[in-house]
């Protein structure tokens, strides 16, 4: 005979108390980690924090004979410079004299009453001060100037950390759903022009995954190595020519791998969150946008994913296969 209506209540009141333990241990292994991760963060950050207060200037005096460079710190050039000036994250004052060129990125250089720069002048976010009087320059050096993002670069340049570690605002946020929104169009216009070999290429990354990206390693590899040196020994002209090529098939390698990965990455969390009959290109596309927007937002790894990313791209560009039929149209 069964159990009493009150004893079967009493059993499963028990077992009801008893299932959801594990769960809680599951959770509290879950805060844990994030714990683990905000307070890696604010690590991170503290430490790009005290970089920044403890950045002092690097001084200048007597007579140098090498190049002078400093990381995150201003310069000040008090005697002579035989060579160039560089700075990354901080001005150029220079009271002295600098027989070379001066170059700062996230900066700017600031050049004092009675001092003398005999080379170029080079200013990447920042701009370019002098007295009242006509500067100290050499006739045949030029200026060249570009005052944009510079609180940006002047962060990065004292505080390296910020680079790899995003901060999190909703201009960042913004940012990451202008990002989902303009991968979202880029695949969809390319699924929609040249389905056939977006087809191909899904199905080849599925089945030739490793042949694929050692494809594409071998190929950023060369152009590595290709480009720089077609700039130094070719001609100009030709040189020029092979930069532009190749920058070219570096951005639409990118553009068509990144179709491929958002349509096999989508395909896979629609059969994961949704089951088997669910199947739409449009969601598919959405959901890969969506997890490679938020995968390139990790810190520290993403620039990991962007280089792995590429290196897929161009192994799946340089393995297209393309079906001409003009001649079966003419016929």
């Amino acid at each position: 005979m069964g159990w009493p209506d009150g004893s079967r209540a009493i059993w499963r009141t028990q077992r009801r108390r008893v299932d959801p333990v594990p769960s809680k241990g599951k959770k509290s292994a879950a805060i844990c980690l994030l714990i683990g991760i905000l307070a890696c963060l604010s690590a991170v950050q503290s430490f790009g924090a005290t970089v920044m207060a403890e950045s002092e200037p690097l001084i200048i005096e007597g007579v140098r004979t090498s190049d002078v460079f400093a990381f995150g710190r201003p310069i000040i050039v008090r005697g002579l410079v035989d060579h160039g000036v560089l700075a990354f994250g901080g001005d150029i004052i220079v009271e002295g004299r600098v027989e070379g060129d001066v170059a700062v990125i996230g900066g700017s250089i600031i050049q004092r009453e009675g001092s003398y720069i005999g080379g170029d002048c080079i200013i990447i976010g920042g701009t370019y001060h002098h007295g009242k009087t006509a500067p100290g320059r050499n006739p045949a050096s030029v200026t060249v100037m570009y005052a944009g993002y510079e609180q940006e670069l002047r962060e990065l340049g004292r505080n390296p950390a910020s680079f790899l570690t995003p901060r999190w605002s909703l201009a960042y946020f913004g940012q990451r759903l202008l990002s989902v929104l303009f991968w979202f169009i880029v695949s969809l216009a390319l699924s929609l022009m040249m389905p056939g070999v977006i087809g191909r290429a899904v199905t080849r990354l599925k089945l030739a995954t490793l042949r694929v990206a050692l494809i594409g390693a071998i190929s950023a590899g060369a152009l590595s190595l290709g480009v720089p040196i077609a700039l130094r020994f070719l001609p100009s002209a030709l040189g020029a020519f092979v930069g532009v090529m190749a920058l070219l098939l570096i951005i639409f390698s990118y553009l068509f791998g990144r179709t491929v990965i958002h349509v096999e990455t989508g395909r896979w969390l629609q059969r994961v969150l949704f089951g088997e009959k669910a199947r739409s290109e449009s969601v598919a596309l959405l959901l890969g946008a969506i997890f490679w927007a938020v995968a390139l937002s990790l810190p520290v790894v993403w620039p990991l994913i962007v280089a792995g990313l590429l290196v897929v791209s161009l192994g799946l560009a340089l393995t297209a296969r393309h079906h001409v039929s003009w001649g079966r149209a003419a016929r």
